[in-house]
């Protein structure tokens, strides 16, 4: 019995000590970022790895400018998520650039797949978030996190873009949670 309550005491310091260390590394994921886990599985080359990454670097910069027509360059002319077109996105990112300032997204990338077909595609598999400052409280704001995102990109007039991203429209909001359609 009593070599259980040493083994809960240790257990519970440990849980503590990686929750406040949770604590202090959360402030540097609003910063910003685009980052390939090391254990990544990567299927492409340098030079299609670092043209999707430039992608995704020019995106998080025209958050940071609010410039909506930059920021849609990311989205291939036929985007298509969830009934969600690239028409449809331009006005959510609209209203998120009304609502908020200084929006900032993390991505942790840990698939990168390309297939080189006569137009070549990738499949990345990313977790993230988006975040931002509410213009109306001042408040930092989570306005989207994901995980294991599936991100369905294809090279399209020069540049990788999405094209949409994996799995089923949900029947209905479970649990008050919409689909992620920004990155």
């Amino acid at each position: 019995m009593y070599w259980i309550k040493i083994r809960l005491a240790i257990a519970a310091l440990l849980v503590g000590a990686m929750g406040f260390q949770g604590c202090a590394v959360a402030p540097l994921m609003h910063r910003g970022g685009i980052l390939v886990d090391t254990w990544a599985e990567v299927k492409a080359d340098d030079k299609t790895v670092a043209e999707i990454l430039a992608a995704f670097h020019q995106a998080e910069q025209a958050l940071g400018t609010q410039n909506l027509d930059a920021l849609m360059n990311l989205y291939a002319t036929e985007y298509r998520y969830h009934g969600l077109t690239k028409e449809d996105l331009r006005k959510i990112w609209a209203q998120l650039f009304a609502d908020y300032q200084g929006l900032r997204s993390n991505h942790i990338f840990s698939r990168i797949v390309v297939r080189s077909e006569r137009t070549p595609s990738a499949e990345i598999t990313c977790t993230g978030s988006l975040w931002a400052m509410s213009r109306q409280t001042g408040d930092r704001v989570n306005v989207d996190s994901w995980y294991g995102e599936v991100h369905h990109l294809l090279y399209e007039d020069g540049a990788w873009r999405i094209r949409g991203h994996a799995g089923e429209a949900p029947k209905g909001i479970q649990f008050g949670v919409a689909p992620h359609p920004f990155f």
